[in-house]
């Protein structure tokens, strides 16, 4: 089974401590869906093309269907209600490859 991932690029974030709020709520619905963390803020990025450097989040799952399951799911819909209107976020599910 293919796994999925979450991909999370921050290209703007006026205030980063504005953040607080959702990543206090998004860590633990994302583990407790079965997320396991691959890179955070802080992780060393080199951008190529059209590429940022902000903040780049990765998220693993067992399963694309589990990484679905769990943007879906009320504990992480509850963390993206405290996500800053002033964050700009490319976010994507994706499937892995087998």
């Amino acid at each position: 089974m293919a796994k999925g991932y979450w991909v999370s690029v921050y290209p703007a974030i006026s205030d980063p401590e504005r953040l607080t709020a959702y990543n206090k709520l998004a860590g633990p619905a994302v583990q407790a869906a079965g997320g396991r963390l691959l890179s955070h803020v802080g992780s060393r990025v080199v951008a190529h093309e059209a590429g940022i450097t902000q903040r780049v989040i990765l998220i693993e799952f067992d399963s694309f269907e589990q990484a679905v399951a769990a943007y879906e799911s009320e504990a992480y819909q509850k963390a993206l209600v405290a996500l800053p209107d002033d964050v700009e976020r490319d976010f994507r599910i994706i499937e892995g490859i087998d």
